[in-house]
């Protein structure tokens, strides 16, 4: 089949997703406002992404700096872990060879690196500044609140903490808000923890670290549309109207943040932080395979289909296999492709780029190089049922007053949060 046809069944895909969202959601009064800005802005972001020789030049210019970033914070790894800190295949200046691949060595400490350069340019009035930049584009072409734009800015860069950015907002927050707020956070990754993904498959997809930047901020208003169908606004948020600016300047009393009084100590707190993320993400693999692997066990008495046994993977896949199809993936690519989707859920999206580098990897890869940038596009965003709970608990313990309600959302969060990677996908499945 021609490739444009692909395209084309990625395009219509698109909408089928949107109306999709709305079907499984709230009846209500739609804001087309912000419909058809989030739908604008998603796809202006895609062409600049995928089409614009500058802004090509730009990605790959990004993808150089966080490549040349991961090459750095080996020093430290290697002086602590020795041949432990290095890939299959490599050796150490005296000679010494790895012993294979070990994530814990190899991987989890990267996210302590990175979560330190990301502190040292919060301090450095950096990140703050490109925050700034996103919420006021965000509130100007989706007409959402000023407490929407600006926590779904933050989310470009950070987890969980974009809810600080609009805390003194956090208990007025209507439903439809929380919902959007929630989906932000798990339909995007932290810039801390792309490292992990641009270790997994810097080997198959050089410009992986570029590109992993650009889902993360197209998925932003993939979110805000999905939520926004799904759940639609009928009260009056208590920042609409407001700027971004305007709703940052707020300083609230009960913050319990404190400032770093230098550069070396925001670096510091920024690796401490670092440390708990990458302990959580080793907790996180240990306990969720672990208990994949007990239902696969349960699983595995049941009479078999087909050629293997059944497993939750293969049932997640089955789930998911529809909307390999809206990507516009080629048939060959539907099962394979499923497979990592759906274990996403359960396995965590660490796990799933890694499976994405082991097809790809082979001297037969399952995917083409278009489907695995589409792949990429849709993996980007913490969309399985630990990260549900880790956002829904943090939130909760920041407003203990809307714990019934944030409680209520948990999973439609995660529904629409998957909705949203996949529209992320389709507008890769489209113009890559």
């Amino acid at each position: 089949m021609d490739e444009g046809l692909y395209r084309f069944i990625a395009f219509a895909g698109f909408w089928v997703v949107g109306f999709i969202a709305w079907l499984t959601g709230r009846r209500g009064s739609v804001n087309w406002k912000t419909v058809a800005g989030s739908v604008a802005l998603a796809w202006i972001l895609g062409g600049l992404t995928f089409w614009l020789p500058w802004s090509r030049r730009a990605l790959s210019g990004l993808n150089d700096i966080l490549i040349t970033l991961l090459n750095v914070y080996q020093k430290g790894n290697v002086f602590l872990f020795g041949p432990l800190a290095i890939g299959p295949g490599q050796t150490l200046p005296d000679g010494t060879a790895s012993i294979g691949f070990v994530l814990a060595m190899q991987v989890l400490p990267a996210v302590i690196f990175f979560s330190a350069v990301v502190a040292g340019l919060y301090y450095l009035k950096i990140m703050p500044a490109i925050v700034r930049g996103f919420a006021g584009l965000f509130y100007r072409m989706m007409g959402i609140s000023g407490a929407e734009s600006l926590s779904a800015s933050a989310n470009i860069f950070v987890g969980i903490e974009s809810s600080l950015t609009i805390r003194p907002y956090l208990a007025a927050l209507t439903p439809s808000e929380l919902l959007t707020v929630l989906t932000c956070m798990m339909a995007t990754v932290a810039s801390t923890v792309m490292a992990i993904y641009v270790i997994a498959l810097q080997g198959v997809f050089p410009e992986i670290a570029g590109h992993l930047v650009s889902a993360s901020i197209i998925s932003i208003p993939c979110a805000i549309l999905i939520s926004k169908l799904t759940l639609p606004e009928d009260r009056q948020p208590a920042t609409l109207g407001k700027s971004p600016s305007a709703v940052e300047a707020i300083d609230s009393p009960e913050s319990d943040v404190k400032t770093p009084s230098n550069l070396i100590a925001a670096l510091i707190a920024g690796g401490m932080q670092g440390v708990q993320m990458a302990v959580g993400i080793a907790t996180l693999l240990i306990v969720f395979l672990g208990l994949e692997a007990i239902v696969d066990l349960v699983l595995g008495l049941l009479p078999q289909m087909g050629e293997a046994p059944l497993s939750l993977n293969r049932i997640l896949g089955w789930a998911t296999w529809p909307f390999t199809v809206f990507m516009g993936l080629r048939p060959e690519e539907w099962q394979a492709a499923s497979q990592i989707l759906g274990a996403r859920f359960v396995e965590t999206e660490v796990t799933a780029y890694f499976k994405l580098a082991a097809v790809q990897g082979t001297a037969s890869p399952a995917l083409t190089p278009r489907s695995l940038i589409v792949m990429t596009y849709a993996l980007c965003g913490f969309v399985h049922v630990a990260s549900m709970g880790i956002f829904v608990g943090g939130l909760s313990a920041l407003i203990p007053s809307r714990i019934q309600d944030i409680s209520r959302l948990g999973f439609r969060a995660l529904w629409t949060a998957f909705l949203a990677t996949v529209l992320t996908g389709c507008i890769a499945g489209v113009l890559a």
